[in-house]
């Protein structure tokens, strides 16, 4: 499984990681992914999903199916 936001699609970036020197060394930004169980109210049952915590707050305000028919996902397969 990749280190994905099932929602958001979020995953690593590329960057520098400078030191004092300024000397540059390439590292990977990680997206901060979570195991969650958020209740689909739609289906009538929970679903696990890998979430970014930012998608999280954002799960809160907009709600499960409006984020899930943003991203085009099928819930029913979770």
């Amino acid at each position: 499984m990749s280190r994905r936001c099932e929602l958001t699609g979020k995953r690593a970036n590329n960057a520098f990681a400078i030191s004092h020197s300024h000397r540059r060394t390439k590292k990977l930004q990680q997206v901060n992914l979570q195991s969650k169980r958020v209740w689909w109210p739609e289906g009538n049952r929970w679903v696990r999903l890998r979430l970014s915590t930012k998608a999280i707050k954002t799960l809160e305000k907009k709600g499960l199916h409006a984020m899930a028919k943003e991203a085009g996902i099928n819930l029913s397969r979770y």
